[in-house]
């Protein structure tokens, strides 16, 4: 089990702190000593509430975001502790003890990291803005048409939004509160350890209230005690013209809630284009085969070409061979941010006819003789033109 307290749990690092609790109580359940067949359960039960501790604790994790965790882990070991208040006591003899004017000012682990590692010169740390909610992703996808011209797209997505039953308070607005007795409502416990660096005070996320700091009769029976629900929601997206397979539009503010209050996240949109029944595409080029046939080969004609924005005229050369590519100058899809338009290749494919009326089988027999050619009537002038092409 890697040591990161993310992967410990099995969250991502914008995880939020309902989604922390969810993934501890389940790894917890899964490696508890009593009950798991792991031989090292007990090491890793062990990560898994060290994990719980910090992620849960406010201060903690963004001390250990900021850090990193062998930062955090070294720092741990000299006696600092992000939720300790930083008297003399319980600073001991470390080895940063007596930085920033005799003792660390009510900080803790978040000002010493802002005081070592390049911060405000032990001024204090100012409020911290809350965090972003989660950004999301979703699928869309489109046709080659929509893409060429761009388009206003409706799509629906599954998010998780407040709960409106509670307000994402997790409880009912009745349901009687009372202080948590174990940290008496300050959501954090602490333990004193004495160590050879001196007192040491480790302070963790209540277990009890699990750092809420307030305990209620009852949860919420809409959202279970989460405070969020999954819902649908329908939105609509501006797809701009020549966007291109696999790239991703950005919705502001339509992601995950905050757990704390802050702007929402993001919604990414991961856009797929459908194949086209007569182009393929190429970055910003088109191809397209243009049946013609053996006298318009050989003669040249003039055809129709048809292109995303209407049918246009294409001169065909008189002696085109079959496979011969052909470019048709900004007829292709247009380059995003408007500068400009790729090209559209046409290749020509002769088709050579299944079958002729006797006139034309008798046209193209002496065709063939006229150029010297002998035919062999039994096998047919036209096996002969195939396997040619």
């Amino acid at each position: 089990m890697s040591e990161d307290f993310y992967d410990v749990l099995g969250v991502s690092p914008d995880a939020s702190p309902e989604e922390i609790k969810q993934a501890y109580r389940k790894k917890a359940t899964e490696y508890h000593p009593d009950v798991s067949d792991d031989p090292d359960a007990e090491e890793k039960f062990k990560k898994i509430q060290k994990a719980k501790q910090v992620l849960t604790d406010e201060e903690k994790r963004e001390a250990y975001d900021r850090m990193g965790h062998d930062r955090y882990e070294q720092a741990e070991k000299h006696g600092f502790d992000a939720g300790d208040a930083g008297g003399a006591g319980g600073m001991g003899g470390g080895p940063f003890g007596g930085m920033g004017g005799g003792g660390m000012g009510g900080g803790g682990l978040g000002d010493l990291f802002e005081q070592v590692f390049g911060g405000g010169g032990g001024g204090g740390r100012g409020r911290r803005r809350p965090r972003k909610g989660r950004d999301l992703r979703t699928e869309l996808e489109i046709d080659l048409t929509e893409a060429y011209e761009g388009a206003e797209k409706q799509f629906t997505v599954e998010r998780p939004e407040e709960c409106d039953v509670c307000a994402g308070e997790g409880h009912p607005p009745e349901a009687d509160a009372e202080t948590c007795p174990q940290c008496q409502g300050r959501g954090q416990v602490t333990q004193v350890q004495q160590t050879p660096l001196g007192r040491v005070q480790q302070t963790t996320a209540c277990p009890r209230c699990e750092g809420e700091g307030t305990l209620y009769s009852e949860t919420c029976g809409e959202c279970r005690g989460e405070g969020y629900v999954r819902n649908e929601a329908t939105l609509t997206v501006e797809v701009p013209a020549g966007i291109q397979e696999g790239q991703t539009l950005r919705m502001e503010g339509e992601g995950a809630p905050s757990p704390e209050g802050g702007p929402h996240g993001d919604l990414l949109i991961d856009v797929s284009i459908r194949e086209h029944e007569s182009f393929e595409r190429d970055g910003d080029d088109l191809q397209y085969r243009l049946p013609i046939s053996f006298p318009q080969a050989t003669f040249g004609d003039t055809v129709e070409v048809p292109t995303l924005e209407g049918a246009v005229e294409f001169e065909i050369p008189d002696g085109t061979q079959s496979g011969e590519t052909f470019r048709l100058e900004g007829k292709g899809m247009p380059r995003l941010r408007g500068r400009g338009q790729g090209d559209l290749y046409v290749q020509v494919q002769v088709v050579t006819p299944e079958s002729l009326n006797e006139d034309q089988r008798e046209a193209l027999e002496a065709f063939a003789e006229a150029g010297g050619d002998e035919i062999d009537v039994k096998e047919g002038f036209f096996e002969k033109i195939k396997r040619a092409f």
